[in-house]
């Protein structure tokens, strides 16, 4: 598909860097908007994305796991209910409507989550440019020294070498996070992180690879998740979860505790001194930060437990455990070093993978904006200040508007990177955008 057509020459409303989630609801919200409206009323929106087509962790769509937000938490209900782009209308158009109701449960496949992202990306794809890095976002200056527009520079996918400028009165940040690998270790061919998990492990399979031990590093729901998978998917491995707590934590997903993902408890935390809101944080990481589904560690440990009786043990957990390094051993594999952390004893296993289910981190912003960044204002923390419509604070001659959809956690608490709020998140920067253009004209 060839990518939208615009210039220098032509000025956007708002170009989207990304199309995740964050950025998909936003185009929705625009093109809901646009609906039967004139020319000049429309927002011109244009969102760029690195990926030749759209996907959303496509490295751990595991086939049995589920969401762990509800399906009424998709890219517009909290919005606006009666939307044709609801989780609920693309269940209706494949004809599995029905057979989702009876299932009885809020929690839908994460594969089906991510099919439903894909018909949604679908509907707006005139709206993006893929297989489109952004590479520059540059200031334009006015003769007056005010800054009313970016220049978003990407590479062109048909010219190698070439870009393509789109100017934009705002843009949205939306690229996502990336993979974070602990201090001392390296992605190598036989060291992944889970966000490579199905097409790696598939390629160790389709090779006839043998795997007689495969370790998992990590804590949280995608460890457990990768636990489980690995032992499945390779039935004569041994696989080995290593993990500094004594036990797994169940993820806090009571009905109080829930409320934090609520938009109102944005509100709260927006307007929260700096104290309280690393109390907020700290008091309600147990929702989102290295915890597991109870029903996971259930069936885990019950696997455990059956391997016991049969005596043959393949799912080890190396608990109050750290990893202290990894050397290449002959023949392909790895040598991997675990400290028991109350003694100090060490243990070195023999392994053919090791998995960093380590979490991730946001991308370093300053990087992608490069000089707009230097525009940006600071608080005492160095962090970035972002007002409550997520829109960044920056420099008085800046009216052209830089939106931060995820890295806002200091300002918005912990939805900054969920899909819980993603919504209305949605909403609040359409509805700033919009606001700020109509004051312009």
């Amino acid at each position: 598909m060839k990518s939208p057509i615009s210039g220098p020459d032509v000025v956007h409303d708002i170009v989207g860097i990304g199309f995740g989630p964050s950025n998909l609801a936003l185009s929705i919200a625009v093109e809901e908007h646009n609906a039967g409206l004139a020319a000049d009323r429309r927002i011109d929106a244009l969102f760029l994305e690195r990926q030749p087509r759209f996907g959303w962790h496509r490295g751990m769509l595991i086939d049995d796991a589920t969401m762990q937000v509800s399906f009424l938490k998709d890219l517009v209900t909290l919005r606006n209910p009666t939307s044709d782009y609801s989780f609920l209308c693309f269940l209706r158009e494949r004809g599995r409507l029905i057979d989702f109701l009876n299932q009885k449960t809020l929690f839908p496949l994460r594969m089906e989550f991510h099919e439903y992202f894909e018909w949604a990306a679908a509907r707006v794809a005139h709206l993006v440019a893929y297989d489109s890095e952004v590479v520059a976002v540059d200031p334009v200056r006015g003769e007056d020294g005010r800054v009313a527009y970016f220049d978003v520079v990407r590479r062109d996918p048909e010219r190698p070498g070439a870009t393509v400028t789109h100017r934009a009165r705002n843009i949205s940040v939306a690229m996502g996070l990336e993979p974070h690998v602990p201090p001392g270790l390296e992605l190598a061919e036989r060291i992944w992180h889970n966000s490579e998990l199905i097409p790696r492990a598939g390629q160790l399979a389709a090779a006839g690879a043998p795997v007689r031990r495969a370790i998992v590093l990590g804590a949280g729901q995608s460890a457990a998740e990768t636990v489980d998978y690995l032992h499945r998917t390779f039935p004569d491995a041994e696989v080995c979860s290593v993990f500094a707590k004594y036990g797994f934590t169940p993820a806090d997903d009571s009905p109080f505790a829930n409320r934090i993902f609520d938009p109102e408890a944005v509100d709260v935390y927006f307007s929260s001194p700096s104290e309280v809101k690393q109390s907020l944080l700290d008091y309600h990481r147990s929702t989102n930060y290295s915890v597991v589904d109870m029903d996971l560690i259930e069936s885990l440990y019950a696997t455990t437990y059956r391997e016991k009786v049969a005596g043959r043990e393949r799912l080890r957990f190396l608990n109050v455990s750290r990893v202290r390094g990894v050397t290449p051993a002959a023949g392909g594999g790895l040598e991997v070093a675990v400290e028991f952390l109350p003694t100090g004893e060490r243990q070195v296993l023999p392994a053919d993978v090791l998995v960093l289910a380590t979490g991730y981190r946001p991308r370093d912003l300053t990087t992608l904006l490069g000089d707009a960044a230097k525009l940006c204002l600071k608080d005492d923390g160095d962090a970035i200040r972002v007002g409550r419509d997520h829109r960044v604070e920056t420099a008085p001659e800046v009216t052209a508007g830089i939106y931060l959809q995820g890295g806002t956690e200091h300002t918005h608490g912990l939805t900054s990177t969920l899909l819980s709020t993603v919504a209305v998140r949605a909403e609040e920067i359409h509805r700033s955008v919009l606001s700020d253009r109509l004051t312009a004209v």
